[in-house]
């Protein structure tokens, strides 16, 4: 089987499950696997809520693949930046974007730019310590709505909801405890464009938003209405029995008091941010069930007094330098996981896997079953891919480090990855972030260290 060097952008699931099923149906396959950032894991690390300590168990099976032999991680290395699709041609066989989506899904809706308006994905990545965003973070309202029926949309809740102390068994970084303790909010509204059958959130997700004794989960009547296509969904699927068995529940609870409530407002469609020079409100419009799962607006309208609004209605990717893409979907034009021109051909050897191929849509465990289909298609075409230009495959890491690009590689990683539990286990915890991107390069590296090129 043909020798392949494989370069894959974006270290996280998708772009590391592509990497190990590559190495492991080629065995003379090398992939060197790149990111922006100096750490691994991609939306695992920064993309998941740090009180769900169970989803992040995944890092240990992804761990396990970047530490095989075959598999080169080079993080800090910005795709567009450090590096052009032309550059990576000449030096590999093939190349596999994974860069996932990381941005907001736009809301094109009145007063959606008002200060106190905030994408989801910018307050995920703040309490996930991402180093590319501002350190602090404004939580100044007593009442925030919250738009969207995911899981993003509960994890948002959530955090705002939930006291700060509840979260020092986490692995949140100083600010983000300090911003979270900070938090004036008492009330935290959900608002959904459809009823109970079409929330997406996730069973076990949705049950675990009332853990907190500080928390009671309230459950507006109004919209709470099931047609026959509802009712076809529940009785087709187990999982959203489950989440409308836990709405019955919450339903039926009495209030406890809490000092934090959380309020689901289902068949509410948000039309308008309402305030001049920031946030003073939000205005709904009721909707009604269409016969088939759909809905329309009734023209009954209603406005909310809350101080912030955050958007939690899909997330976006972005343009790829060299690469077509489709503004519309949010996702690189492809045929089984192989890059399509304008002309609908192949691009030679450029293939695409993930959220950036399939938009960001299923759990992580669909990512694998994506990644193969990518492999398959790269394995099919490699007797026609044409050999790098550049034969040694130390040479392009090599003049990355020569250009002052301050490129980390895996053992800078567990470097980091250790004194961050370190930092973890001084205070009772099992790790705590380190949040700026230059000291997670420092605290990688021993100072008289200079990267090498070899695993």
């Amino acid at each position: 089987m043909r020798q392949l060097r494989v370069a894959v952008i974006g270290a996280g699931p998708a772009g590391i499950y592509a990497s190990d099923i590559l190495t492991k149906e080629n065995e003379n396959a090398r992939v060197d696997l790149y990111d922006r950032l100096p750490a691994p894991y991609g939306l695992v690390r920064y993309g998941v809520a740090p009180d769900h300590p169970r989803i992040k168990e995944i890092i240990k099976a992804l761990r396990r693949v970047l530490s095989g032999d075959r598999i080169r991680f080079i993080g800090n290395v910005d795709y567009g930046t450090d590096l052009d699709l032309e550059t990576l041609r000449r030096h590999y066989d093939a190349v596999i974007f994974s860069t996932g989506a990381s941005a907001d899904k736009p809301l094109t809706i009145p007063g959606i730019e008002l200060p106190g308006s905030h994408g989801a994905a910018d307050f995920v990545s703040w309490y996930d310590g991402h180093p590319d965003v501002p350190r602090d973070w404004p939580l100044t309202a007593k009442s925030v709505a919250v738009l969207g029926a995911g899981n993003v949309a509960l994890d948002v809740a959530r955090m705002l909801a939930k006291p700060a102390d509840e979260q020092l068994t986490t692995e949140i970084p100083d600010n983000v405890y300090r911003g979270l303790l900070a938090n004036e909010a008492t009330d935290v509204h959900v608002f959904a464009r459809r009823g109970p059958a079409q929330l997406k959130f996730t069973p076990m997700e949705f049950r675990e938003l009332a853990h907190s004794p500080n928390i009671d989960v309230l459950v507006e009547p109004e919209g709470f209405e099931i047609d026959d296509a509802g009712q076809a969904a529940i009785n087709a699927s187990k999982s959203t029995k489950l989440v409308v068995d836990t709405l019955l529940k919450y339903l039926d609870a009495e209030p406890t008091g809490a000092p934090h409530r959380i309020h689901l407002h289902m068949c509410q469609a948000p039309v308008a941010v309402l305030g001049q020079d920031r946030v003073t409100g939000l205005r709904t419009e009721r909707t009604a069930f269409n016969g088939d799962g759909t809905v329309h607006g009734t023209g009954e309208t209603f406005d909310w007094d809350v101080q912030a609004v955050y958007r939690a209605v899909g997330y976006h990717s972005s343009p790829l330098r060299g690469l077509p893409f489709d503004d519309v979907a949010g996702v690189v034009p492809h045929e089984a996981g192989r890059v399509l021109d304008e002309h609908g051909a192949a691009l030679p050897g450029t293939y695409v896997t993930g959220w950036i191929k399939r938009g960001p849509v299923g759990l992580i465990g669909h990512t694998k079953s994506d990644a193969s289909e990518t492999i398959r298609s790269l394995l099919e075409d490699a007797e026609r891919l044409p050999a790098p230009e550049v034969a040694d495959p130390d040479a392009l890491l090599e003049h990355l480090l020569s250009s002052g690009v301050d490129a980390t590689l895996w053992e800078e990683w567990e470097r980091l990855d250790a004194h961050e539990i370190a930092l973890g286990e001084a205070v009772g915890r099992q790790r705590v972030k380190v949040v700026p991107r230059e000291d997670m390069v420092h605290h990688g590296r021993l100072r008289e260290q200079v990267p090498t090129t070899q695993r």
